[in-house]
Order: structure tokens, then C-alpha cells, then sequence
């Protein structure tokens, strides 16, 4: 149980944060920016379920992938050899699968694409797109976590931010009137 009875400790005034462990580690650690860019997209689904509530079944999975990624967060805050009382939260391939089987729940209101896909054509469809992109970050982060710590991050997780930005597109694309609405790209259209 999480319990959050003061919110400011001063503890990171000094340019450090600490995991799940204890340990303590600069805020500009790969580890820190990879959970802090996870939450900023968590940020910006809460932004998209602002215009999702005439689309109830896309509502909840977002609502689950919020969920999801405070379980990514945390799972990311706890290093793969930490050693604690409890079991640590971890993405696991359950999330995965959910997630593919949702993309390909939406994908099949969809016509196939014959051009790229500009963000934009419904307000919902903008904040998807900016999910999008910043979960696409987030993964870049952790990759490269990955490369320099071996082992850092979990496969599950590093698949599940992999699945959630090919998520957003669909479902970016499915709330603008199942693609008929999306803003497509025309190469070269203004030289």
C-alpha cells in the first residue's frame, strides 16, 4: 500500500532520487529519465481521455494502460537485482499480449494505410499521436539503459513500450472516425 502523507522531503534537493531499493542515483540517470518519461506518458493519455468519453471501449484501455504504465514505473524503479522482502511489480507478458490483442481489436475497424499519417484530425487523435511519441522516447531511453547496463530492464518491459506506441498509432488513427478522418501526409505537397 502506498501511503503519501507529505509530498516534499528535501531529499532530492541535492540532484538525487532513490529507487525502490534505497539506493540513490542522479536524477539525470538513464534509469530516472526512462520512469519520468513513462510518467509524462501517462500524462498525456490522461490528456487524450479527455476526448475518448464517446468512445467508452477505448476509454477503458487507456484507462488500463495508465494503470499499466505506473506498473512500468515501477517496475523500472526497482533494479533487476534487487533484493527486497516482497515481490517486486514487474511488466510481465500478459501485458503484452492485452496489449496485441487490443491493437488488433482496433486495427480491424481500419483500411490499410497508402500514405503516412500526420498527427491531428480530432483532438483525441492529436494527444494519441503525442503518446505516441513520447512512449517512443521513453523506449529510446530504455534501450539505451540497456545497452550500457546489461540485464537493466526486463525483455516484458522493453516489449510492452514497444507495443504501447504501436497502440497509440492505431488507436490514434480509430478515433478519427476509424481513419476516415486521419490528415495524411502528401510528399513534396508544398515546395
Amino acid at each position: 500500500m502506498v501511503v503519501l502523507n507529505r509530498i516534499y522531503t528535501r531529499k532530492g534537493d541535492d540532484g538525487t532520487t532513490s529507487l525502490v531499493t534505497g539506493e540513490r542515483l542522479p536524477k539525470s540517470h538513464l534509469r530516472i529519465d526512462a520512469y519520468g518519461t513513462v510518467d509524462e506518458t501517462n500524462a498525456v493519455v490522461g490528456m487524450a481521455r479527455l476526448f475518448t468519453g464517446e468512445a467508452p471501449d477505448l476509454d477503458a484501455m487507456l484507462a488500463r494502460i495508465q494503470n499499466d504504465l505506473f506498473d512500468l514505473g515501477a517496475d523500472l524503479a526497482t533494479p533487476p537485482d534487487a533484493q527486497l522482502k516482497w515481490e517486486p511489480l514487474r511488466i510481465v507478458a500478459a501485458q503484452v499480449a492485452r496489449l496485441e490483442a487490443e491493437i488488433d481489436l482496433l486495427n480491424a475497424d481500419l483500411e490499410p494505410l497508402k500514405s503516412f499519417v500526420l498527427p491531428g484530425g480530432s483532438a483525441a487523435s492529436a494527444h494519441l499521436h503525442l503518446a505516441r511519441t513520447v512512449s517512443r522516447r521513453a523506449e529510446r531511453i530504455m534501450v539505451a539503459l540497456t545497452e550500457i547496463e546489461e540485464g537493466a530492464i526486463s525483455r516484458e518491459a522493453v516489449a510492452y513500450v514497444n507495443r504501447l506506441s504501436d497502440f497509440f498509432f492505431v488507436a490514434a488513427r480509430w478515433v478519427n472516425d476509424r481513419g476516415r478522418a486521419d490528415v495524411l501526409w502528401v510528399p513534396g505537397a508544398h515546395r
